[in-house]
């Protein structure tokens, strides 16, 4: 039972800092041009990951293929 009320304090305190940030018109905005870029991606034909490859196209490669491609050019020498 103690742990049900605790739980239950915690649920109250996250609720009360929800509605703190639904009035925080920074995020406001952030939500809104989420909500517009999504919709244009989406009116295009495209995703976010489309978006991001084309911004950094090595931010999907793992580890080993960065260190194989930033060694490549040294062992040409």
């Amino acid at each position: 039972m103690a742990e049900y009320r605790k739980l239950e304090q915690q649920l109250a305190g996250q609720m009360l800092e929800l509605e703190s940030l639904k009035g925080d018109s920074r995020l406001q905005k952030e939500i809104e041009f989420e909500t517009k870029l999504l919709a244009l991606l989406g009116e295009y034909g495209h995703s976010l990951r489309d978006i991001v490859g084309i911004l950094d196209p090595n931010a999907g490669a793992s580890d080993k293929e960065l260190s194989s491609t930033a060694g490549a050019g040294k062992r040409k020498r």
